[in-house]
């Protein structure tokens, strides 16, 4: 189906938590289709959350963008050692794996995504000569801050995370998109990047940033809390005791992790997969049966008016 730039702009920003440089994208697509890229570190094990990103780069492919991911190995190193160079290696094969068998079960077609590994770029010369340019304009202030939402913060920090946020911005040039898509949680990276890349002769990128998922028990999901995340290494076992540990009170909306997990996982999937939206919560009949929701507003209208218990809810 030929669509038109508008309807290619309602795509590629519908859902996201914000957008910056949207006249730009506008403009952009006017002429021609969008290059972007996002971008994942190998730093642990992969959750459940990695479907919310996957969900996306499947309508930016419906909107004709080409569509790189990034495998960001050296960031993974940099982020305050978070795993040894030679583990990092290795989770980078597995992390490209897992990103396929993920974007497979979505139905979205592999052959218009580009894999690009970090290292395989950023080791050059030309890439560590702009390195060492933009480490004589960028103030400590500004690395810091840049990092500060998506960098590990410790007492005291290596310099190695100084590092992270100009190499991000660099990326953008180096693979040679229009736009970087991320979580809204890399805001300071991406201004970063719109207020030193020119400095260097370079242009000003879109970014586009989804909503960030809360865990499973409301807050932000961390590593140092496994409850507040399912991993896709998780047993049957291991997903049901967390869903039962999950925040979840009756009636309560606001900071529900399983709410906004099936708002933000399964509801999208579904429609993914299907054609169309829809999630079945199942209770014995003298409770009123099984309900169908082919809508997410309409599961949390009635959660809200305490028609849906959060115990069918969690089994469901």
């Amino acid at each position: 189906m030929v669509q038109t730039p508008e309807q290619k702009f309602e795509l590629i920003t519908r859902n996201l938590g914000e957008v910056l440089g949207a006249d730009q994208l506008k403009a952009t697509l006017a002429e021609r289709d969008i290059k972007l890229y996002w971008g994942t570190a190998p730093t642990g094990r992969v959750h459940i959350a990695y479907f919310v990103p996957m969900v996306k780069l499947a309508d930016y492919l419906q909107a004709g963008c080409h569509v790189k991911i990034l495998l960001a190995d050296i960031h993974a190193f940099l982020d305050n050692m978070k795993a040894p160079i030679e583990l990092v290696q290795a989770r980078t094969k597995y992390y490209e794996q897992v990103v396929k068998s993920i974007l497979r079960s979505l139905g979205v077609p592999l052959e218009k995504l580009e894999f690009v590994v970090g290292s395989s770029y950023e080791l050059s010369r030309e890439f560590s000569m702009d390195n060492y340019k933009l480490a004589a304009l960028v103030t400590e202030h500004d690395a810091k801050k840049a990092g500060s939402e998506v960098v590990k913060q410790v007492a005291s920090p290596a310099l190695s995370g100084l590092l992270y946020p100009g190499m991000q911005a660099l990326d953008e040039e180096y693979l040679g998109v229009d736009a970087q898509f991320g979580g809204i949680d890399q805001r300071k990276i991406f201004t970063f990047a719109e207020k030193y890349l020119p400095m260097l002769g370079y242009s000003k990128r879109i970014h586009l940033m989804n909503s960030m998922v809360p865990g499973l028990n409301g807050s932000k999901m961390s590593a140092s809390d496994p409850n507040s995340k399912i991993d896709l290494l998780d047993t049957k076992k291991e997903v049901q005791n967390k869903i039962k540990k999950a925040y979840c009170e009756l009636g309560v909306v606001e900071g529900n992790g399983v709410l906004a997990f099936a708002k933000n996982v399964l509801f999208p999937t579904s429609e993914l997969r299907t054609g169309h939206a829809e999630f079945v919560v199942l209770r014995p009949e003298q409770y009123g049966g099984n309900t169908v929701y082919t809508d997410y507003a309409s599961l949390e209208s009635d959660f809200a008016e305490e028609k849906v218990h959060p115990g069918d809810l969690k089994s469901s």
